[in-house]
C-alpha cells in the first residue's frame, strides 16, 4: 500500500531549483494523501510534487574474486552431433513493451489534477521582487525588523493554498449541509482579510476573494 501524507510531513522530491533530491515538505496533499505541493527544505523553493527522487544511488563496488586454482586440463571425447529436429513454424509475439505516450498521459494527469486542485505556480509582481520588507517599531530606539519580500510572499502563498485545501476538505467532508455553509462562512473570512496581501500577486487571478470576489 502506498504511503500517505498530509501538509506538514517530510518527503524526499527532485528539486527544480537545485537541480537535485532534496528532502521537502509537503504543502498540500489531495484526499487520497497523495503529495501535490511540495516545498524543498534547502532553498525554500516551492514547486508541484515530482514524483519522488530521480537519482539512483550509485552502486557499491563489489571486492575482487579470490583467484581461483588452476583446474588439470581434460581432454573429453568429441560430443556426437545433435539430432535434426524438424523447425517449427515462427510465432510473433506482441511486445510488452510500454507506449511512448505513456509519459506524456501522466504528465496530462499531472496537470489535470493541479489544474483541478488550484494549486498553480504564483509569481510575485515584478516591482516586488528582490525587495526588503521592512517593520519599523512605533516606539524609539528599537531596531527594526526586515525580511526578503520574496519570502514573505512564500508564506503568504503557502497560507492561500492550505486555506484552499481546508476548503476542498470541508465540502468533500460528509458534515451537515448547515455546518458546511457556516465553516465556508469562516474561510471566506479569511480570505477577506488577506486581502491586503493582492498587491503582492503578478496575477489577479492568483489573488485572495473575499465574500465580494467571485
Amino acid at each position: 500500500m502506498a504511503k500517505t501524507y498530509r501538509a506538514g510531513e517530510a518527503i524526499e522530491d527532485y528539486c527544480r531549483a537545485c537541480k537535485t533530491d532534496r528532502i521537502h515538505t509537503v504543502v498540500a496533499a489531495d484526499q487520497l494523501g497523495v503529495p501535490i505541493r511540495v516545498s524543498c527544505g534547502y532553498c525554500r523553493s516551492e514547486h508541484n510534487y515530482r514524483g519522488g527522487p530521480r537519482i539512483e544511488p550509485a552502486p557499491l563496488a563489489e571486492p575482487p574474486s579470490p583467484p581461483r586454482p588452476a583446474q588439470p586440463v581434460v581432454h573429453a571425447a568429441p560430443a556426437p552431433p545433435p539430432p535434426v529436429r524438424p523447425s517449427l513454424p515462427r510465432v510473433s509475439v506482441a511486445s510488452t513493451a510500454m507506449p511512448e505516450h505513456t509519459s506524456d498521459l501522466e504528465a496530462l494527469l499531472r496537470r489535470v489534477i493541479r489544474e483541478e486542485s488550484g494549486f498553480t505556480p504564483v509569481e510575485p509582481a515584478d516591482k516586488w521582487r528582490g525587495g526588503t520588507l521592512i517593520l519599523k517599531p512605533g516606539r524609539p530606539g528599537l531596531q527594526d525588523k526586515s525580511m526578503p519580500i520574496d519570502t514573505f510572499f512564500h508564506k503568504v502563498v503557502m497560507l492561500r493554498n492550505r486555506l484552499r485545501t481546508l476548503e476542498q476538505q470541508v465540502n468533500a467532508a460528509e458534515l451537515p449541509e448547515d455546518a458546511k455553509v457556516r465553516l465556508q462562512s469562516y474561510i471566506t473570512g479569511c480570505y477577506g482579510s488577506l486581502t491586503s496581501f493582492n498587491v503582492l500577486f503578478a496575477d489577479e487571478a492568483d489573488a485572495f476573494k473575499g465574500a465580494g470576489g467571485d
